[in-house]
């Protein structure tokens, strides 16, 4: 029998009760609370989840992010590994619940609903309904991962209809993925199914949904940033809110998780107890999760910190074993093998040259801490008849280049990037992963595309002076090394973009959703320009 004692202030979420208390932990169970007339001051409370992630934006695998997340008290994540199964299928997705199995930490995955995202770009892998059938009557297998053919679900499209009957019939609940819907079409998509979204921007737009029935999940992550738009919401739907990060750079989660939102939700005011339902207890209950919620008989789930204002952790627990301490991961590494999907060969500075009809075009226009990005009309440069970088007006060349057969580039012109020299480029492109650079002429981009070509998979950035490669050799988007590593090599690499000129917060996260065709206005697949509110192609050239 493996018995041991906690005493402290145990902060009961349920009952809304702060007592000093000892819990007895039985074999990875709480057998018992008891209250004391004296304890050590620091508070006991249920451990944080992340209720809708994609683990692979860390670039770390499912082990590896465990051990940064668990530093910050995350016991447990509602995963969606559509980027992995974007790269590699079906096969992609069981690498990642096997990876996860690894570790003590608890995992959830859902099956992906849109792979491909589209049919307008060119991804690794498919899952077809087969595939959903098998991975939805799996116990590890959740839910029904966020339903981004928003159209085809408000239409009532045959085939988005079956998909998210697989998971109605396994009981297991739909997430959603309709950024700005509101009102009929809102009410339409929720009625389909669709219990969850992540995607909200404005406090109107979340509340239409809530009116609904939906849940809404506040996102802050490394580049979607909607807490302060969202967080009033807490006040009066606080049993219909979660907390999300969604995508999370491994600098930032080496940084903070979960803890943070609380910690911001708690210093404005919000009640404590409405928060920590919202952290604790809300994703446990709307997806069956079996993660204990600090109360006798449950799961051993749970963290301690020094306070309830900035939420610094003593220790996170699950199962009953410690497996973080003092801002120390307690877990190893564990082995892992390569999975990849990457057939394209090296480019030439000449592969990125477009003939100019004109010196206006249409501008794709990235925003710091949004995923939204408007379109604008922009002037570029014109030489010997070529179209390049207006470094001038901040205007520079942007290519996807496929990264699963032998294609021409796509290219296009990208706003708010700032460099001023070189190019950066990377092989997490949302939702393909095919590759993505920027930069501001066409032999620095070849270059930094070449250094992820060679490498099967990473991030890169090339300077006048330097060239920096971080690999990712696990489907081309996340690295099997020590996450810690990894997080201060991407510091690095931030860093440089940022002298190069990036005023982006987030540089290389940004640059992974420009090719996220499913988010409007105006996005760049490897087989075009994409106007996202037409759902169409469009021309580059203005008349």
């Amino acid at each position: 029998m493996n018995t041991f004692f906690i005493d402290g202030q145990l902060v009961d979420v349920i009952n809304k009760t702060i007592v000093n208390n000892r819990i007895t932990i039985k074999d990875g169970l709480i057998s018992a609370i008891n209250p004391i007339e004296s304890a050590p001051k620091q508070y006991i409370l249920p451990g944080f989840i992340d209720a809708h992630v994609h683990v692979e934006s860390s670039m770390l695998i499912p082990s590896e992010f465990a051990r940064l997340a668990s530093v910050h008290g995350t016991v447990a994540t509602v995963s969606d590994p559509h980027e992995i199964a974007n790269v590699c299928g079906k096969e992609g997705v069981e690498y990642m619940i096997e990876n996860g199995k690894q570790i003590n930490f608890k995992f959830y995955f859902g099956a992906p609903s849109c792979v491909p995202a589209t049919p307008f770009e060119t991804a690794g892998g498919e899952i077809s309904l087969e595939d959903l059938e098998d991975l939805l009557s799996r116990p590890e297998v959740s839910y029904l991962a966020e339903m981004m053919n928003w159209p085809g679900t408000v239409n009532r499209d045959p085939e988005v209809m079956k998909k998210i009957a697989i998971a109605q019939k396994f009981g297991k609940p739909v997430d959603g993925h309709a950024p700005g819907l509101k009102g009929e079409m809102a009410k339409k998509y929720i009625t389909a199914g669709i219990s969850t979204d992540h995607e909200c921007f404005t406090a109107e737009e979340a509340l239409d949904k809530l009116q609904y029935g939906m849940k809404i999940a506040i996102r802050e992550g490394s580049a979607a940033k909607n807490f302060d738009a969202l967080i009033d919401l807490i006040d009066d739907y606080y049993d219909k809110i979660m907390f999300c990060s969604d995508d999370k750079h491994p600098d930032n989660l080496a940084e903070g998780h979960i803890n943070k939102l609380v910690s911001r939700a708690v210093k404005i005011g919000k009640d404590l107890f409405k928060v920590l339902q919202v952290a604790c207890i809300n994703p446990i209950e709307h997806y069956q999760m079996d993660v204990g919620k600090l109360q006798v008989g449950d799961k051993a789930d749970f963290i301690i910190s020094k306070d309830l204002v900035a939420f610094d952790i003593i220790a996170t627990y699950v199962n009953g074993k410690k497996i973080a301490e003092n801002g120390q991961t307690l877990m190893p590494s564990i082995p892992s093998n390569l999975i990849n999907n990457f057939n394209t060969s090296p480019k030439s500075p000449a592969d990125f040259e477009i003939q100019a009809k004109g010196d206006s075009v249409k501008v794709i226009v990235a925003q710091d801490g949004q995923l939204i990005t408007p379109q604008a009309a922009g002037k570029i440069k014109i030489k010997e008849g070529l179209a390049e970088s207006n470094i001038e007006e901040d205007i520079l060349k942007i290519s996807v280049i496929n990264r699963y057969e032998d294609q021409s580039p796509a290219i296009s012109f990208i706003k708010n990037f700032g460099l001023k020299e070189g190019a950066i480029a990377s092989s997490v492109g949302h939702d393909s992963h095919n590759i993505l650079a920027v930069g501001v002429d066409n032999t620095s981009i070849a270059k930094a595309v070449n250094l992820i070509i060679e490498a099967k998979g990473g991030i890169s950035a090339v300077s006048k002076t330097e060239d920096f490669l971080l690999p990712l050799p696990i489907g081309g988007i996340m690295s099997n090394e020590n996450g810690y590593d990894i997080a201060t090599a991407y510091t690095k690499i931030d860093l440089m973009a940022k002298k190069m000129g990036s005023t982006l917060n987030s540089p290389f996260m940004t640059l992974s959703f420009m090719a996220l065709l499913v988010i409007p206005e105006l996005k760049l697949s490897d087989q075009g320009l994409f106007d996202g509110l037409k759902f169409e192609f469009s021309p580059l050239f203005l008349e």
